[in-house]
This record gives C-alpha cells, sequence and structure tokens, in this order.
C-alpha cells in the first residue's frame, strides 16, 4: 500500500475487516492481549470457590452468607453484560478496556485488603464488571478484525478462555490455598491485571463502528430486574432444596421472566436503538447454536460444581487434591480449542458438533457408575473424556453462531452470547445441586450415613445430566454450517485492503 493511500472507513473511522486469509498489521498482538486479559478476568469468576470454609471461619458467617462470595459475582454479570452491546457501539474499544480493566483492577485491590466480609463481597462485584465487558469486547474484537475463513481457530482460542478459565479456577485456589493465605488469590492477580491495563492503553485501537445512541433507561432496569432475577432465582433452588434459602426462588424467577418479556417487547419497539438488539434471534443459526451452547454450558457448570462435591465428600480428597483431579480435563479443553477451532475453518460446525455432543453424552452416562469406591483415575478419565466433547461444542458453536449476524449485530449477538452463558451455568448448577440435595436428603431420612447419602444424590444429579445432554445430541443435528468463505454482511465483501493499526482516539 502506498504511504499516501489509507484503508476504506466507516463513517465513525473504524476500519473495515480485511477480505484476504491474512491478519491486519498488528491484529495478532491486539487479540493475544485481549484474549490473556480476558483469561485473567474469567478465571476469577470461579478461583473462590474453594475457600468457603476459609472465609466462613475468619469472617465467623455461616455457609449460605459465604456463597454471595461467588452468587454477587454471577449476579454482577447478568446484569452489566446486556449493557456492553450499547458500550460497544457508543465507545471505541480502547475506551471499553480501559473501563473494563481498572473496574477489575480497582475490586481486585479491594478484595485483597477487604477487612470485613461486605468489603470483600463489594470487591467482588467490582471485579464482576470489569469481567462481564471483557468477553463480549473479545468475541467483537475479533469478528470485526479476523477473515472469516480463520474466525474458527481464533475463536477456538476464545474458547479456552470461556470454557477453561472457569475449570482450572478451582485448582489454581486450590494450590493457592495450600501455600497461602485466600487474600493471595487477589494479590497474585493485581500485577498481572496493571500490565495488562497499561499494555491495552498503549496497544489497542478501534476498529468498530462507533455511532451515537440514547441510552433508555427503562431498558437498563429490565434487564437488570431480568437476568438478574433469573440467575438469583437459579441459583436459590438449590438453598431451597435445603430449607436455607433467603426466599423462595419462584419469586425472583417470576419477576426475571416477566422483565425479560417487557425488555424484549421494549426492545423489538426501539430497533436500532435497542440496550440489546434482540433481532438477532431472528437468525435461525444464531438461535439454534445459540441453544446448544446454552445446554454445554449447563453440563459443564453442573458438574464443575457436583464433581468437587463427590471427590471431597465421597472420596475425601482435600482442596487442593481436588483441583487438581480436574486440571487435566481443564488443560486438554485448552489443547482441543486449538485443533478444533482450525477443524471448523475446513468443515463448519455441524460435522464438529454432532461427535461433540455424542461425547459428552456418553461422559455423562459413565459418570452416572462413579461410586464411593471408584478410583481417582476414573473420574479424570470420564472428566477429561466429557472435556473433549465440549471441546467440539464450544467453538464451532461460538463460530456459527456470530458469524452468522450482520455486522451491525456483532456486539449485540456477544452480548446475549456471553449473558444467557451465565444464565444457562446459574440453570446447570441449580439442575444439579438441586437434585442431588434432594436424593441426599432422602438418603439421609431412609438412614444412610451421610457418604451413601451424598453418592446418591451425586448418581441423580448426574443422571439428569445425561439426559439434558441426550437433548443435546437430537438438536446437533439441526446445527448449520457457516461455511468459512461467507460474510454475512455485505460490507464485508468490500474490497478493502488490510487496515493499518493507527491509534483510534
Amino acid at each position: 500500500m502506498p504511504a499516501t493511500e489509507k484503508p476504506p472507513t466507516t463513517p465513525a473511522g473504524a476500519a473495515l475487516p480485511p477480505t484476504s486469509s491474512s491478519l491486519p498489521p498488528g491484529a495478532s498482538r491486539v487479540i493475544s492481549l485481549l484474549v490473556a486479559a480476558a483469561f485473567v478476568v474469567i478465571l476469577n469468576e470461579t478461583i473462590m470457590s474453594v475457600a468457603l470454609p476459609n472465609l466462613m471461619s475468619e469472617f465467623a458467617i455461616g455457609a449460605s452468607t459465604a456463597q454471595w462470595i461467588t452468587t454477587a459475582f454471577m449476579l454482577t454479570m447478568a446484569v452489566v453484560i446486556p449493557i456492553t452491546g450499547y458500550l460497544l457501539t457508543r465507545l471505541p474499544l480502547r475506551t471499553v478496556f480501559i473501563i473494563a480493566m481498572s473496574s477489575f483492577l480497582l475490586g481486585t485491590l479491594l478484595a485483597a485488603v477487604a477487612p470485613t466480609f461486605f468489603t470483600l463481597v463489594l470487591g467482588r462485584v467490582v471485579q464482576a464488571i470489569g469481567t462481564a465487558i471483557m468477553m463480549p469486547l473479545l468475541m467483537t474484537t475479533v469478528l470485526n478484525v479476523v477473515p472469516s475463513n480463520r474466525r474458527g481457530r481464533t475463536m477456538g482460542v476464545i474458547s479456552i478462555v470461556i470454557a477453561v478459565a472457569p475449570a482450572i479456577g478451582p485448582t489454581l485456589g486450590g494450590i493457592i490455598l495450600d501455600a497461602l493465605n485466600w487474600r493471595w488469590m487477589f494479590w497474585i492477580m493485581l500485577p498481572i491485571a496493571a500490565i495488562a491495563l497499561v499494555l491495552g492503553a498503549t496497544m489497542i485501537s478501534n476498529v468498530t463502528e462507533t455511532r451515537r445512541l440514547p441510552l433508555d433507561v427503562l431498558s437498563v432496569v429490565l434487564a437488570a430486574l431480568g437476568f438478574a432475577g433469573l440467575v438469583f432465582g437459579l441459583s436459590s433452588i438449590g438453598s431451597a432444596a435445603e430449607g436455607s434459602a433467603l426466599i423462595t426462588p419462584w419469586i425472583p424467577l417470576a419477576v426475571g421472566i416477566v422483565s425479560l418479556a417487557v425488555f424484549t417487547w421494549r426492545q423489538l419497539g426501539l430497533r436500532d436503538h435497542a440496550l440489546l438488539d434482540v433481532r438477532a434471534f431472528g437468525t435461525s443459526t444464531f438461535t439454534m447454536a445459540l441453544v446448544m451452547m446454552c445446554i454445554g454450558m449447563m453440563g459443564m457448570f453442573g458438574t464443575l460444581i457436583t464433581l468437587p462435591i463427590y471427590l471431597q465428600t465421597v472420596l475425601g480428597l482435600d482442596a487442593m487434591h481436588t483441583g487438581l483431579t480436574l486440571l487435566p480435563g481443564g488443560l486438554l479443553m485448552g489443547v482441543m480449542g486449538l485443533f478444533v477451532g482450525r477443524l471448523f475453518d475446513r468443515v463448519g460446525a455441524r460435522p464438529l458438533v454432532i461427535p461433540g455432543t455424542a461425547i459428552v453424552a456418553t461422559a455423562l452416562w459413565g459418570m452416572t457408575t462413579l461410586a464411593a469406591d471408584s478410583g481417582q483415575g476414573t473420574v479424570i478419565a470420564w472428566h477429561m473424556l466429557l472435556n473433549a466433547g465440549l471441546s467440539f461444542m464450544f467453538s464451532p458453536l461460538m463460530t456459527a453462531a456470530l458469524g452468522s449476524l450482520p455486522r451491525r449485530l456483532y456486539s449485540h449477538g456477544s452480548a446475549i452470547l456471553s449473558t444467557l452463558q451465565q444464565v444457562a451455568g446459574a440453570a446447570g448448577t441449580a439442575v444439579f445441586i438441586t437434585v442431588m440435595t434432594t436424593a441426599t436428603l432422602a438418603g439421609t431420612a431412609s438412614g444412610a450415613d451421610q457418604a451413601e447419602a451424598t453418592m446418591s444424590g451425586i448418581h441423580n444429579a448426574m443422571v439428569w445430566g445425561a439426559v439434558i445432554a441426550l437433548v443435546a445430541f437430537a438438536g446437533s443435528f439441526f446445527v448449520k454450517s457457516v461455511p468459512a468463505d461467507e460474510e454475512p454482511d455485505a460490507v464485508a465483501h468490500s474490497p478493502a485492503p488490510a487496515p493499518e493499526t493507527t491509534p483510534v482516539h
């Protein structure tokens, strides 16, 4: 390109995505930074799960109160993510990144020095604000700068962030707790987040079309009530089965469902000024892939909370060895993400999702055979098989879903996907824990000892998970493959040369 020639841009100055198979100059560096930052912030969603007994002892609180360290994080994610579509349309990417990492950095510092449990929860909330923004930011950037025939391998890397980071969170937490105290979970993250913030502020340029939009306050309120109601209600079902829920879960669930119905109606009326453009659901490929993605997330989060209970309560492992037992599966998913992403670029989604759901169903049915005398190696084998199957699902489904949308809906599609992943994770946790708790209480009432009753509950939970996996397998035949050379929006076909990386301030 001659020195005086500039790449075509949108009216807002954002460079159009390239049509060649190569990435724009500097794009790999920026995407690598965003992936690393996203991995760090999402890791914190589950890293505290093994620290609940320590928090209960230090702050003299009960289990139901300590659980808010995780529940508050999920609730904040569910409230903030729907707003990210608006933020990514209204603000340059670098500005959004600085907001996200600054919030995460502040929350991490607040949690590290927290003198009270309330301060710790507040720090987690501020952390979650940054985490909620980061994933839609990463996916929107990829969709705008990565050519369609390379998206599979790039989204494979993103699937590592979405799936592996939460999976290895308990492992890292257990290792830290074994050597140090829980505050070091935050102190270790602090310099990493600070470095990411400085690098992002200097490296990231705007690659999206920004435009001025009015912020519909009523939509924000409805989204907050809707998604928070669903997540809180689903998270409370397990506590209700134990008789320790703050309120009956059906109240927040009802509020959430009604609020989301009104929210959807309002977004359809606002159209191009919508806070979260639900017209993305009009694309059948997006909707079907999203449903399948949610089923996969339910299975992953359900087993992620059930297996540690089995390993510690039934097999008698400590927190660190429980985390190490689950580590091979998380590492396998990381390796598979890169491999499956490249396969998607060649064959599309359906040839990968069908065997993926079959493997997931096989693994979950295999987990129904776990017993009080099962070896640790057996658990590792079934968990690795489950994660291998999920790897064949997550990356292809994400790429097919978002790649089927027109370019103007990229940021909204990313926000919808990230939001419903949180809801699906809460739903999976609710289903597994409720079934497990109910069966455990029934076993205890019939005279079984605690370990035997818990084993019965875990078995029943895995059966439910396996049945859900069979539904996913049936649905996998309806997933459409998005050809690698097909762009959903006409603007993507513009004969634009690779954009330069001049920062847009």
